[in-house]
């Protein structure tokens, strides 16, 4: 296998291994009720719809029938893929979450 193969298997594998990351995001915010576009700019106001985040949003399930994702899973497949805003927009949704049950 060449260089120019072997990069190319990485940044497939990169996308593909985001693109899961995106969908445990789009499936936690169906399981509670979140708009997962609107938490998405919140977090990047400066960018357009995230067209993978369109596509994985098809890919959810209904909360009935979808497994439990926890919260501290959700902010640590954020921040391994370095989506730093994201996970705070997340942090502070799960925060007022918590003090809605007080």
């Amino acid at each position: 296998m060449n260089r120019k193969e072997m990069e190319e298997q990485v940044i497939q594998a990169y996308q593909r291994d985001e693109g899961m990351m995106i969908l445990v995001f789009a499936q936690w915010c169906v399981n509670h009720d979140l708009d997962a576009q609107a938490l998405y700019r919140q977090a990047y106001p400066a960018q357009h719809d995230n067209p993978l985040l369109a596509q994985m949003l098809e890919n959810t399930v209904p909360k009935q029938e979808a497994e439990e994702i926890p919260d501290a899973t959700l902010l640590g497949v954020l921040s391994l893929f370095g989506n730093d805003d994201l996970a705070f927009v997340v942090h502070e949704v799960i925060e007022q979450r918590k003090q809605n049950k007080e």
